[in-house]
């Protein structure tokens, strides 16, 4: 689906949109959005993503339905999310909403939600799941899930669910215990919550993405949202830890550091070239911009009532990831089975644009790191995802490394789990 609007198009090449100080044009704004998406089709028979050189990829587990975010347990195995959006009936409604469902349906997002986890188990190290089973069902539209000891935390749509959990075990049937509510409603536009443990397993930090694009829905609806959430599970409360992020979904704890970093996609409709998807170490008590400003303190003319004292208080982001290039996934690497190169560094699902023309993302990228922050410019690692025609026959979303140190990425259009390990 190609409606660039008035002929918008990028004026700078997508590498302009990387790096710690991208370039950031003014903004083109069109009586209709520009609407450029991969139509998805899936995998032909015996193709698949093309990998880096010295690296080689495959197929850890086909056949799936739908699979968002990847989890590893400490024995091994693989929890894949299969889930899509839960009924939002208001957040299609109008002109703009219902061409934004033919977009999602066009990009394969159109699906029922499978509402389980299920597990993935390579029993003989060849790097092929040989059993798959499912995990947990009846859930609703699950997303991020961590482990604390015993204790296996899932975050649906609408809750932070616990559950019981021993090594090895291929199901649960216990009920899930309700941690906390997260906000959800009848518009719940970014509906994908993560979740991802403290160090010392005594909070959980969540991520709620806006329930617009820049506030049009009115800031009422806001509440708690375009954030990452603290939560004491000793308590089951929970604070505002980060705001001002329109749509933060993976988060990562980088190595060197220790500091906590998220993947965030930024806002739409100005222009091919605004705004860059970002990565950044996230402070307690920080405000990144949405929907006021963006990328530090660049005014949004669009947002009403305007606020230049929250404006004032912007932090402009550590690491940007291009235009629309929905930066999903965000691992950093900690493993020994890639080489030393990748050590520190960042692995970043980019599940690709609609609203740029010519298209971006659809890849997996990697940022080496050095001394805790980026040092370096973007460089591909899971390519070939577009066909010739324009068409996507997958699209990266959730990464993970699993216990040998293999990069793990979840395919929601192919329908698989790729598997990235060094070229033999």
């Amino acid at each position: 689906m190609n409606l660039a609007a008035c002929g918008e198009t990028a004026q700078l090449p997508p590498e302009a949109g990387f790096g710690a100080q991208p370039n950031l044009p003014s903004p083109n704004q069109t009586l209709i959005p520009t609407l450029n998406i991969a139509p998805a089709i899936g995998w032909p028979a015996g193709k698949k993503p093309t990998a880096a050189a010295n690296l080689a990829v495959n197929a850890f587990a086909a056949n799936l339905d739908h699979p968002r975010w990847l989890y590893v347990l400490p024995n091994g195995d693989t929890l894949v999310a299969e889930t899509n959006a839960p009924p939002k009936p208001d957040d299609s409604k109008g002109i703009k909403g219902w061409v934004m469902k033919l977009v999602m349906k066009s990009a394969g997002a159109g699906v029922p939600s499978a509402n389980r986890i299920t597990l993935l188990r390579d029993t003989d190290g060849d790097g092929i799941a040989e059993t798959k089973t499912t995990f947990l069902e009846g859930l609703n539209s699950p997303f991020g899930m961590t482990l604390i000891g015993n204790n296996l935390y899932v975050a649906n749509s609408d809750a932070i669910l616990k559950f019981p959990y021993h090594s090895g075990d291929a199901k649960i049937s216990a009920p899930g215990e309700k941690i906390t509510d997260l906000p959800a409603g009848p518009i719940n536009h970014h509906w994908t919550k993560n979740i991802i443990a403290s160090k010392d397993g005594k909070r959980l930090y969540a991520t709620v993405g806006s329930n617009s694009n820049v506030g049009e829905n009115g800031m009422d609806k806001e509440t708690n949202r375009a954030a990452i959430l603290e939560i004491d599970l000793a308590t089951g409360q929970s604070h505002i830890f980060a705001s001002g992020l329109r749509n933060p979904v993976g988060m990562s704890w980088q190595p060197q550091s220790g500091a906590l970093w998220a993947a965030v996609n930024e806002r739409d409709e100005l222009g091919s070239d605004l705004v860059p998807d970002y990565m950044t170490s996230v402070k307690d008590g920080a405000f990144y911009g949405w929907p006021y400003s963006y990328y530090g303190q660049h005014v949004d003319d669009r947002v009403e009532p305007q606020r230049p004292d929250l404006v004032a208080k912007a932090i402009m982001p550590d690491y940007a990831l291009g235009a629309h290039t929905a930066s999903l996934g965000l691992v950093f690497y900690s493993g020994k089975l890639l080489s030393k190169h990748y050590s520190g560094g960042a692995f970043v699902g980019q599940h690709g644009s609609w609203n740029r023309e010519p298209r971006s993302g659809y890849k997996v990228i990697f940022i080496p790191f050095a001394n805790g922050m980026p040092a370096g410019n973007p460089e591909d690692v899971l390519t070939g995802f577009v066909n010739a025609d324009g068409k996507a026959m997958g699209r990266p979303v959730g990464v993970a490394v699993d216990k040998k140190g293999a990069l793990l990425v979840a395919d929601d259009v192919g329908n698989v789990v790729w598997r990235v390990s060094p070229q033999r």
